[in-house]
């Protein structure tokens, strides 16, 4: 009896090892069969260069993440690859418009050259406006390496302890001449108090300069320029308002691309080149900040420079 119920046991034991490691040879071969499948199917997707995604069809909870994360990466590729075409054809376009630019300048620079050839003088309207585009067209050239060198790294830009709202008095300054000939109402509210950021004197100095020159050229309709400083705990704000034409919601996004103007801006007496925004953009972020836009058009446009504050 003792000896019948031994094998009984036995065998039960033999039976479940079997079944245990019939299981795990099934399991083995699914899995393996799902991995195969998951190689193929992979690659057609890379070969074809599709928005497809990893479908694996299994109950195995590590190949379902293994698939999760196959699609992560699939995904984050794809967004490398439209990031590159848009960059790509940016800087098609950048040299398409860099090369209108600079034709249209050089072309009157080369025609007042002839014509005081020919007269043999150089009247002095002629000489003026010889060097007006001249220099407009060195400050393109000085605008375009500018923003290659921070595209690539190659700025240096070293930050220190300074007061924001001394560069601020110090860059409305600089415009005080061209915006009272032009008959601009300057509003500018700054704290009596320092307010220290973390950045670079030349850095700041140029996103200013260029938001400044922005207004004048595009905001003279409302003949109106405001500089308002706020500083909230440890994050500081700039803001530049003007009241012109401002910048519809479609342009919104593209306002700090590299050469982008607004479709008549080529058509106006004082005329932009594309790149003070974008450079702006990049100095700002440099800084550890950023640079933003809110903007109705014919009423308030405001662009907001935002800094990382330090303690006083």
């Amino acid at each position: 009896m003792n000896g019948g119920l031994l094998f009984f046991f036995c065998f039960t034991i033999a039976v479940l090892l079997g079944i245990i490691l019939y299981q795990q040879y099934t399991f083995h071969q699914g899995t393996q069969a799902r991995l195969g499948e998951l190689h193929h199917t992979l690659g057609k997707i890379l070969d074809g260069d599709s928005r497809e995604q990893v479908m694996v069809f299994t109950e195995n909870p590590k190949l379902k993440e293994l698939a999760a994360q196959i699609n992560r990466l699939l995904e984050r590729q794809r967004k490398i690859q439209a990031d590159y075409r848009r960059s790509e054809l940016a800087s098609k376009r950048m040299l398409s418009n860099i090369s209108h630019d600079m034709k249209t300048p050089m072309t009157v620079v080369l025609g007042y050259l002839e014509i005081m050839r020919l007269n043999g003088q150089a009247a002095p309207e002629m000489l003026e406006k010889t060097e007006q585009k001249a220099q407009s067209v060195l400050e393109l050239i000085n605008q375009f390496f500018t923003l290659a060198k921070i595209e690539a790294g190659d700025l240096v830009t070293e930050l220190s302890r300074m007061d924001v709202c001394e560069i601020c008095r110090e860059s409305i300054l600089d415009f005080y001449e061209i915006l009272s000939e032009a008959g601009f109402q300057v509003e500018i509210m700054l704290p009596e108090q320092a307010v220290y950021v973390q950045g670079n004197q030349e850095a700041l100095k140029r996103i200013l300069f260029n938001l400044i020159s922005n207004v004048v050229r595009y905001g003279s309709q409302g003949k109106y320029l405001g500089l308002f400083l706020r500083a909230e705990e440890r994050e500081v704000y700039v803001d530049v308002v003007d009241r012109g034409k401002g910048i519809e919601k479609a342009f919104a996004d593209r306002v700090f691309d590299r050469l982008f103007t607004m479709e008549d801006s080529r058509s106006r007496s004082i005329q932009g080149n594309g790149l003070g925004l974008t450079i702006a953009k990049n100095l700002a972020l440099q800084l550890g900040g950023d640079l933003s836009l809110d903007s109705t058009p014919h009423v308030r446009t405001v662009f907001t420079l935002h800094l990382k504050g330090l303690p006083y």
